[in-house]
């Protein structure tokens, strides 16, 4: 299939033809810079590591060249970024067993521009193709102005689609603010306690970041750690690792729904539980 951006690529890592590949996908990530899909799709990256009938396809929407750099990454160009990101995300591909990673090549400046649609008709293009089950991408009360304006072309792109080609669940995801402050009845809980080797290795194959003076590996195992532990008040660990999730579903199913009224409910609902909480002791007294 063809996309905006004439640099844009299909990686197949088993070699597969580039259909054959896109159309076995059962879960796809869609992520804005290359190391985001590890980072926050893992339950998805798990679901069909080592399976025959289910399998992940990742996608990084923008190019990456603004990344932060040192060491022996330091005077690199942007473009040599561009190069070396694209070059570690082919690898976590061929760790995860991936049936494609496809590089879409938009700038950050046209993904977070709401008038701009070239995203999200190759978003559309891509879902139509894939026809997964579930989509995973960033959270909407992520902090990252460009995961934000990913994951709105891909709400926007999927309420596009006709009914029977959505795909059946839209999960957003951790990575630039957690989501343990939602109330536990609105977290998706996605347990991560199989193939922690793999886990490790897919963040830390990304040395280009990791040199570059941001420890994703340590903190992205940590984070999922300290979620497993803190959970649960008063029970023992179900868990190893756990990464949230919030259920953007309704969002694919409703186009009605305000998506900003959708997210500032999670708010709402958080803010209802911690004043419940404060006033059974007499709130500010």
């Amino acid at each position: 299939m063809e996309f905006t951006h004439a640099t844009a690529e299909i990686y197949v890592p088993d070699g597969s033809d580039d259909v054959v590949a896109l159309s076995r996908t059962t879960h796809l990530g869609i992520g804005a810079h290359q190391d985001d899909l590890e980072i926050m799709a893992m339950n998805g990256i798990l679901a069909c590591f080592g399976s025959e009938d289910q399998w992940f396809t990742g996608v990084v929407v923008t190019d990456g060249s603004g990344s932060a750099r040192d060491g022996l990454y330091a005077d690199f160009t942007n473009e040599q970024m561009m190069t070396v990101r694209r070059l570690e995300q082919q690898k976590a591909a061929v760790v995860g067993e991936f049936a494609a990673a496809i590089f879409m090549d938009h700038p950050s400046s046209s993904v977070k521009n709401p008038d701009d649609r070239a995203a999200t008709e190759d978003l559309k293009a891509l879902i139509q193709e894939c026809a997964p089950t579930v989509v995973y991408t960033h959270n909407l009360a992520d902090k990252h102005p460009t995961h934000i304006g990913v994951a709105m072309n891909v709400v926007r792109a999927i309420r596009e689609l006709p009914l029977e080609a959505r795909p059946e669940k839209l999960y957003g995801c951790e990575v630039w603010r957690d989501l343990d402050w939602m109330i536990d009845s609105d977290k998706v809980v996605f347990r991560l306690d199989d193939h922690e080797n793999i886990q490790m290795a897919l963040v830390g194959v990304f040395d280009s970041q990791i040199a570059g003076g941001k420890r994703y590996d340590l903190a992205t195992m940590g984070r999922r750690r300290a979620h497993a532990t803190y959970h649960e008040s008063h029970a023992v660990d179900a868990s190893g690792h756990i990464n949230f999730g919030m259920d953007l579903t309704p969002l694919i199913q409703d186009v009605t729904l305000d998506i900003s009224e959708f997210v500032l409910g999670h708010i709402d609902r958080f803010r209802e539980a911690v004043s419940t909480n404060l006033s059974s002791f007499g709130g500010a007294g």
